[in-house]
């Protein structure tokens, strides 16, 4: 079965850490672009980090550049966002997706991925 699952959320006082794990099963990330999602109450998905198949160029939202950062493990089959200096406004949902069916690159667009996980809650509250 192609499943993703995410793990790793919590409950973080602003200016903490959390990193997040995305395990893939029935299919290899080194073949897809895989990427990180976010979606809290009343606002739209908005796309955190990407990473292509291809050279693993990487992108990242304006609101996360240089506090989070997406990695791979090939071995595992599984992916990561480490969260640094954590915001209230990080809060959300956050699910890992990838594009299998039809592959692309990086892309920070949530339509050109075919598969997802079922997220996993972060919350930055004091």
């Amino acid at each position: 079965q192609v499943q993703l699952v995410e793990s790793g959320g919590g409950l973080v006082q602003p200016g903490g850490s959390l990193r997040l794990s995305c395990t893939a099963s029935g299919f290899s990330l080194d073949d897809v672009a895989i990427g990180w999602f976010r979606q809290a109450p009343g606002r739209e998905r908005e796309g955190v980090s990407c990473i292509s198949s291809s050279d693993d160029a990487t992108d990242y939202a304006d609101a996360v550049k240089g506090r989070f950062t997406i990695t791979k493990d090939r071995f595992e089959n599984r992916m990561y966002l480490e969260m640094f200096s954590l915001r209230p406004e990080d809060t959300a949902v956050y699910s890992c997706a990838a594009a299998l069916i039809n592959p692309v690159v990086c892309t920070l667009t949530s339509s050109d991925y075919d598969y997802w996980g079922q997220g996993t809650q972060v919350t930055v509250s004091s």
